[in-house]
């Protein structure tokens, strides 16, 4: 049931992007910082950001973003086993579905002040294997680690917990 509600919102999103001309970060080949897309939904900002897992690193491991907001994580399984993501800090504890061998999954995250957050593979102690990475929301003192310069948009989460 969950996952309809969701998929909803990001039809919302999208149709709503549609309707105002498609202004909202759809276009261009501008680089935003860790990410790949950003859109506009009364007043939140929503930016999909990619992280790549192998065993057993992020990539990428170290991610700045402008200002808090809703993120949605999308994991990208490249490894032979399987994978999941998890951020943590501030209050925040959310854990995406298990995501297999060549396949992705996200997780949609409200960051809700600037500061750091800890990113992670949940998974049969992954995290301890190197599979750890940093957030910092707020306060740019990076050079950004963007994506691979692609665009992409969602419309679906799933998780394990709070959800």
């Amino acid at each position: 049931m969950r996952t309809h509600r969701i998929s909803l919102l990001g039809a919302v999103v999208v149709v709503v992007a549609a309707v105002s001309g498609g202004c909202g970060g759809y276009g261009g080949s501008k680089a935003k910082t860790a990410s790949t897309a950003t859109a506009s939904s009364g007043g939140t900002v929503i930016k999909t950001v990619t992280v790549h897992e192998t065993e057993f690193k992020l990539t990428p491991n170290t991610i700045s973003l402008a200002k808090p907001g809703t993120y949605v994580f999308k994991g990208v399984n490249d490894g032979t086993v399987t994978h999941a993501l998890a951020v943590e800090g501030n209050g925040v504890d959310q854990d995406s579905a298990d995501i297999s061998a060549g396949s992705s999954g996200t997780l949609k995250v409200t960051l809700p002040k600037a500061g750091n957050y800890e990113i992670y593979c949940p998974v049969d102690g992954h995290k301890n294997q190197g599979m750890k990475g940093k957030i910092t929301v707020g306060g740019s003192t990076g050079s950004g680690t963007g994506g691979a310069g692609t665009t992409e948009t969602t419309g679906t989460s799933t998780g394990r917990k709070g959800y």
